[in-house]
């Protein structure tokens, strides 16, 4: 394997075998390609979870002799371990081998417009410890403070050794951060100061990490389609957050698009919420009806703290009718842009997610279907509406896995930028 401070470029592999190309898998027998087909072992173990030495040669078309290399390479490196030996019928047991939990940490940034949160996860993809904090505005200082203090504080919750394998820091933050401050109640030029930031390179410097940024909501379809359960090659998804984003997936791969944009959702048209009495066939953007701040105006109208709703993560408190409301009409715009995005490609589902807690999404998903039975669909084909199986940390995980792609795993299409 390249020498563990070295820095590559990112993959995103979907969880399972639904109808993914293999191609990107294949290793090749040529010496100078070894990097290469070290990556195509270890991205064929993580997306089958335990393999044989004889399956990673036929999958990748390795020969029994250089895939037996590889493994002992990657194994000296403490990348994968073994796991317990399996008897066929007849000769030696084959000997499976898995990741190693160990093998590699990341650290994971959310930069919210609400909260902020910092991961440490492992090579597998789950969460040693994490630390968040919530605000009304995200303001630079304050976050590089929050980032300094838990990556201390994260990076002590493992052994000297652990910390030796910290890869770097992913960072999912929204494209132009500043954009729709109006919609957050931010003051005017409050947000214009990350206008100019280089986060990036702030970052870096602050922790001494490599960092690679991704647009918050491509992360989360990221860490649905790489560490998800839903079995889907083909699928719309939308990850509800203060604003409402999104990415897409079409035969097993996240795409990003030409200019990096593709599943820019939240700017989709749909019918205009009817909130104050909006005459019928005027259309406005996804983000005013299927985002948390349009519940944070309702709970403000109310005289309520719209605070509340990021205190604790995936507890919301008590709302009563305006959530039966705001639920009503995030249902009907999902729908609404659920159909428009099916009438561009074929999706088999759309999957939705959001910093909510899993009772909430459920009813939203229900609603959400309900909703496009409701919608004329002449013409298009099928699509089922699915839960994420993520939930509300999936782009802190999205964002942590951005390091390890970049490191070990073969890159294709999930864009990054990397610093330092």
């Amino acid at each position: 394997m390249n020498e563990f401070n070295g820095k590559q470029t990112l993959a995103a592999e979907p969880a399972g075998d639904a109808r993914v190309s293999t191609e990107r898998m294949r290793g090749s027998n040529q010496s100078g390609l070894r990097a290469h087909n070290e990556r195509a072992v270890l991205s064929l173990i993580r997306r089958h979870g335990v393999m044989a030495k004889a399956d990673i040669a036929r999958r990748t078309g390795l020969s029994p002799q250089t895939a037996s290399v590889i493994m002992r390479v990657l194994e000296a490196e403490r990348l994968v371990l073994r796991d317990a030996p399996r008897r066929g019928r007849v000769g030696q047991p084959s000997i499976p081998m898995r990741l190693n939990p160990d093998g590699a940490f990341s650290l994971g940034l959310k930069i919210g417009r609400r909260s902020v949160e910092l991961v440490l996860m492992d090579f597998v993809g789950t969460i040693r410890a994490s630390r968040r904090r919530p605000y009304p505005l995200p303001k630079v200082s304050e976050i590089k403070a929050f980032v300094a203090e838990s990556t201390k504080a994260l990076l002590d919750s493992i052994d000297d050794h652990g910390r030796t394998r910290v890869t770097g820091l992913g960072v999912a933050i929204p494209d132009a951060l500043w954009d729709w401050a109006e919609e957050l109640g931010a003051p005017a030029g409050e947000m214009d100061e990350w206008r100019h930031v280089d986060i990036a390179a702030e970052l870096s410097a602050l922790t001494g990490q490599p960092v690679q940024l991704a647009n918050d909501a491509t992360a989360a379809c990221a860490a649905e389609h790489v560490f998800g359960t839903s079995k889907c090659a083909d699928y719309v998804y939308f990850f509800i957050g203060a604003f409402v984003g999104g990415g897409i997936v079409i035969d097993g791969d996240l795409v990003i698009g030409r200019s990096g944009n593709a599943g820019a959702l939240g700017s989709m048209l749909v019918p205009r919420p009817d909130m104050a009495g909006g005459r019928p066939g005027n259309y406005d953007q996804l983000i005013n009806s299927a985002s948390i701040h349009v519940l944070e105006k309702m709970m403000r109208a109310e005289g309520r703290d719209p605070q509340d709703l990021w205190r604790v993560e995936g507890e919301w408190p008590d709302l009563g009718p305006s959530l039966d409301r705001w639920l009503a009409m995030a249902a009907c715009g999902l729908a609404h842009a659920i159909v428009s995005a099916t009438s561009v490609y074929d999706f088999e589902c759309a999957i939705i997610d959001g910093s909510f807690p899993t009772d909430v999404r459920d009813r939203l998903v229900a609603e959400t279907a309900a909703a496009l039975g409701r919608i004329r669909r002449e013409g298009l084909s099928p699509v089922t509406i699915r839960p994420g199986t993520i939930g509300a940390t999936a782009r802190e995980i999205g964002g942590a896995s951005l390091p390890f792609f970049a490191r070990f795993l073969l890159d294709h299409r999930v864009l990054y930028t990397e610093k330092g």
